[in-house]
């Protein structure tokens, strides 16, 4: 299953244009943000790829801002292990999923992998990639499932909450006051 997804970035002044496709051995994502942020004009295109049970197992950024180009290649086992640009990455250790503040997509690998529900709640840690602040560094944060299609987002560190809307797949329809899902269809692209 494919689809493509058109989300608009409220705080950050932002669109992405998000392609999910989603098979029996796991999720590859590619997708192009353009934003504008604290006088700033971005352009990030990210590329995930998941198992089956949507552990991160890869995840390229390359940006544009601060007047130069970033390149980031994370490359996880599914168990918390990471290398970072080819190099081992123990600061991430632990971490299974990864979260990029600039999209609603990343909160959707969570989601995917816990299958929590009603009631239920996690904590994780993610690699969270802050990249208009050029930092990588591990965030826990905690899901609650509030319904099939709601959940509780808690970022632990700095006492951010939020309850999030999410579709059938788990990808987010409504980030209120970050993101808002504009369209969604269902795509062939080869």
């Amino acid at each position: 299953m494919q689809l493509n997804l058109l989300w608009k970035g409220l705080d950050h002044e932002s669109m992405e244009n998000c392609l999910v496709e989603i098979n029996p051995e796991g999720t590859e994502v590619t997708s192009a943000i353009v934003g504008y942020s604290e006088g700033m004009i971005y352009k990030v295109d990210y590329r995930i790829k998941t198992n089956a049970q949507w552990q991160t197992l890869l995840l390229e950024i390359s940006s544009q801002h601060n007047d130069r180009n970033h390149l980031i290649r994370l490359e996880g086992d599914g168990k918390g292990h990471w290398m970072n640009n080819g190099h081992e990455a123990p600061e991430l250790e632990g971490c299974i999923d990864v979260d990029i503040p600039l999209t609603p997509f990343t909160n959707t690998l969570p989601v995917g992998r816990l299958q929590l529900s009603p009631g239920e709640s996690n904590e994780v840690l993610v690699a969270y990639c802050d990249l208009l602040a050029e930092k990588i560094s591990p965030v826990r944060q905690k899901y609650t499932c509030i319904s099939a299609t709601q959940y509780q987002y808690e970022n632990i560190p700095n006492d951010f909450e939020a309850i999030i809307d999410v579709d059938e797949f788990g990808l987010i329809v409504n980030y209120p006051s970050l993101f808002v899902r504009k369209a969604v269809a269902g795509t062939h692209y080869s």
